[in-house]
């Protein structure tokens, strides 16, 4: 299974070399459609979600650190790195093994965090789920299109449901989209025009979603009382000397 999973790394680096012009060639198809006007309402969205995301990382981290004693801002440091890789692949599955890995580092079980981590990749979506519900308001506010209050509720309840087990998978979020657009008999068309920033979208939801099933772990952990915060904060210290050494 090792041996497999390090041959689909590989074919995935190969793939990754080329998203680039990917990226390039989806913008160059909105901007050669809309227009360059079209720019400034995706530039909006793109700063919408990545603060979206900051300010939901932060309240969790806030409340986790809260419930637990741990600082939960040391944890996301620690992170970084794979954080990082998480962002550059838009694939979870890609910072998966380095994301146990330091966890374990951190002084998380090896029991817990072989069973949380996958287990939070199918059903803990958080990202994934905030992108797809920024993604169909835009659409909607494209086209002039009213969403009650309820509306808006009904449709975060659906992508709840409808985003679970797409986090390793680059580029689903927009299938997801296109499928909640016509189910609220919202234009199909508005999905094309996100094309072009979908891979940069799709990067900032990984983020979201790495990072909350990482601190979704920590917190399992100190639940079942196999981690506290005078063990973590040795293990911490302990990983940014080794990093520093």
């Amino acid at each position: 299974c090792q041996g497999v999973a390090e041959a689909m790394f590989k074919v995935t680096g190969y793939v990754m070399h080329f998203a680039p012009i990917g990226v390039f060639a989806m913008i160059a198809y909105t901007v050669g459609s809309y227009g360059i006007a079209m720019l400034i309402p995706l530039g909006k969205l793109i700063l919408s979600v990545a603060g979206a995301t900051a300010l939901f990382i932060c309240v969790v981290a806030l409340i986790a650190s809260l419930f637990t004693g741990i600082n939960f801002f040391h944890v996301i440091r620690a992170l970084k790195d794979i954080l990082f890789l998480a962002f550059s692949t838009a694939s979870s599955e890609a910072a998966l093994p380095g994301a146990m890995k330091r966890l374990e580092e951190l002084g998380v079980p090896k029991t817990i965090v072989t069973f949380v981590m996958p287990t939070g990749y199918s059903f803990n979506l958080d990202g994934s789920t905030l992108y797809s519900s920024a993604g169909i308001l835009f659409i909607a506010q494209l086209y002039g299109i009213q969403m009650p209050i309820e509306q808006q509720l009904l449709v975060m309840v659906t992508l709840m449901l409808s985003t679970k087990g797409i986090a390793g998978v680059p580029g689903a979020g927009i299938i997801v989209v296109a499928a909640t657009a016509a189910a609220f008999n919202l234009p199909t068309e508005g999905v094309a025009i996100l094309l072009g920033i979908d891979r940069l979208l799709d990067m900032i939801r990984t983020i979201c979603n790495v990072c909350g099933n990482c601190m979704a772990t920590v917190v399992v952990a100190c639940w079942e009382k196999e981690l506290n915060k005078a063990t973590f904060n040795e293990k911490y210290r302990a990983f940014l000397g080794g990093k520093n050494g």
